[in-house]
Parts: C-alpha cells; structure tokens; sequence
C-alpha cells in the first residue's frame, strides 16, 4: 500500500520519493514497522489475553519447573501475525505473486494454530486439536502452496533440487516436486512448533534463519548476483526479502515480551504459522536443504521427538529422558535459560554456515 502510494508521489509529486522504491530501504522499513507494531500493540493484548483468561495449559508429566508457568498469557502469536502482516502489505509490490503465497500459507497455518489453541483453553486441556485434523489441514495448505509453485514454475530450475555447497549441481524433481515441497512446508511448521517449549526458544532461531533467507532471497531474486554466485536466479523472489524482514522485525518485538521469564506464550497459532512460513520461502528461494542446515534446532528437536517415539514403540526404552530435545537437558539439571541461549548459539552457528554455501561452492 505504502509502496504504491511512494512510486506514484515520486512521479508525480517529487523524484526523491524513489529512495522507497529500494528493495532494501523497504526491506529495513519492514523490519522496524513489524517491530513497532508488535512492541506497542503487545502490551494492550496481553493485557487483553490476562482479562480473558487465555492462559496455558502445562503438561503434568513436564519438568516441575513448568507448573508456576501455568496460566500464562498463551496465543501471542497472533501479535507475531498482525505485525507481520500489516508490514508485509506496507511495504511490499502487492503485484508479486510470491508475497500473496507466502503471506496466504503463513495467515492459513497461523488459523489451525489458533483453532488447536482454542480447543485447549475450552476445555482445560494441553492436548487441542486432534494430531490428525492438524495434520490434515496443514498437508491441504502444503500440497495448495506445492500445486500453484509447480504448475506456475516457468524454468526448470524452479523444481529442480539445489544442492548446497556444489557449483550449479540441481537434481530435476519433475512431479516429486509437490510431495517434496509438501513435506518442508508441513515438516518445517511442526518442527518450530515442536521447538516451542521454552521461553525465547523458538523464537530467536527463527529470526536468524528468516535473516538468512532475506538474503537468499535478494540474492535469487537479482540476475546478476544470482549468475555471479551460481544460484537459480527466480524473477520477482527478491520481494519476499521485505517478508522476511517483517518476521524479523515481529520476530523480535514477540521476544522482548517472551523473553525468559515470558509474560506471554506464543501458542501453536504462532509457532505452526512461522514454521510454515519459513518452510514456503525456503522452497520459493530454491534453498530447502540449506533451511535443514540453518534449522539445525528444529530438526534435532523433531528428530528427538520421532527417535523417542520409535524407541518406546520398539523396545519399550526411551533415548531421552524426556523429548522434545530440550526437556532433555532440564531434566538433566539444565537452567532453562542456558539450554535457551545454547540452542541460540548452535543456530548462530548453522546460519553462518548455511550462508557460507553461497561462496563455498
């Protein structure tokens, strides 16, 4: 909207109006209006949020640590989704298809997260929605958001899978595409919410990994460095750069009031929202394998979880002492602030490398 509004002042009114035209002056402005939105409306909501009585439903066979947490604020990633939504349509070329998928899939899971939380708090209970009505409805919103990329993809590159770390090596996916693409979008949703255990946990590392992706992103979306760096150029990604840059900005303002001890939870209408939407630009920039490696802590976590699961099924013995992963290390007598800011450092450190598979080729 806002963007509109600058090209047409600055060709009619005045030329200096074009600095808004920049991806990255709009990209910036994404940041910082996510940021501010989520910061000045947060206070209000949990408010709202505490005369409601939305508070969450902790698990009694948790870490007893947990227990004084119940009846915090839950739901405050609807906060995450306002602001990032709002900047997104201030900021963004609204002709691009691409920030109309992304902002659809994200809204789209952020709804079966905030119906799973709701079932929660109605009837007192920390189990929601049913795993296979969740699993079902994120698979529709997947295999949607896989139809319309492959049935508009116009260059083979835009199905083929990219191999980090390898100079222009792609593997052609053809019709496997859909299911692939699928299971990122869906996988990398329920990891972040897998991960959303702890106060900050899952939050700071998807700030990180959605900063990495702004830069793949402006990368893909520009021929001349795309062709320079040896990545599938895709016309008209590099819009989802402002995207990004509103998750950060949400992303951000989200933690200074979930930050540890947390004043409000972010509740599955958040974490199934920003997993999805890490997932989908993920697959649009070409970069879903690179998204395995910069969101190393979501797969460990699910992979716990899965491993934990397939372990007691079997054998009737479990590998952790408790999954998600992080439970593990509380039990283990872990603060809960040092296995938050250890899972930070961890990811620090995959996203560096995954953004290193840009010259490391």
């Amino acid at each position: 909207m806002l963007y509109s509004l600058f090209e047409f002042l600055a060709q009619h009114v005045y030329s200096g109006f074009h600095v808004f035209s920049y991806l990255t002056m709009r990209a910036i402005l994404g940041v910082l209006t996510a940021l501010l939105i989520a910061l000045f409306v947060g206070p209000g909501m949990i408010r709202r949020l505490v005369d409601l009585k939305i508070g969450q439903q902790v698990r009694r066979d948790g870490p007893q640590t947990h227990l004084t947490k119940a009846g915090t604020p839950t739901m405050g990633g609807a906060l995450i989704l306002i602001a990032v939504a709002l900047s997104t349509l201030f900021w963004s070329d609204l002709d691009n298809r691409y920030v109309w998928l992304v902002l659809i899939v994200t809204m789209a899971t952020g709804i079966i997260g905030g119906i799973d939380d709701y079932k929660k708090l109605r009837y007192g209970s920390s189990r929601g929605l049913s795993a296979r009505s969740k699993f079902f409805w994120q698979s529709v919103i997947g295999f949607a958001a896989a139809g319309y990329l492959f049935s508009s993809a116009v260059e083979p590159a835009q199905t083929a899978l990219l191999i980090p770390f390898s100079k222009e090596v792609m593997l052609p996916l053809g019709l496997l595409f859909i299911p692939f693409t699928w299971l990122v979008i869906v996988g990398s949703s329920n990891a972040v919410n897998l991960t959303d255990g702890l106060d900050g946990l899952a939050i700071m590392p998807t700030v990180m990994v959605a900063g990495a992706l702004a830069v793949f992103a402006y990368l893909t979306g520009n021929f001349k460095f795309a062709t320079y760096l040896g990545i599938p150029y895709v016309a008209g990604v590099g819009e989802l750069v402002v995207f990004c840059g509103a998750l950060v900005g949400s992303g951000l303002g989200f933690l200074w009031f979930n930050t540890y001890p947390a004043q409000v939870f972010m509740g599955d209408v958040g974490a199934l929202a920003l997993g999805a939407a890490l997932g989908v630009v993920a697959v649009v920039v070409r970069q879903e394998l690179v998204l395995v490696i910069m969101g190393g802590v979501f797969v460990m976590e699910t992979v716990s979880v899965i491993l934990q699961v397939g372990s007691f099924k079997l054998t009737g013995k479990r590998v952790f002492k408790m999954a998600p992963l992080h439970h593990h290390f509380e039990l283990k007598g872990w603060p809960e602030p040092r296995v938050i800011v250890r899972f930070w450092i961890v990811t620090v450190i995959l996203v560096l490398i995954g953004l290193a598979s840009l010259k490391v080729r």
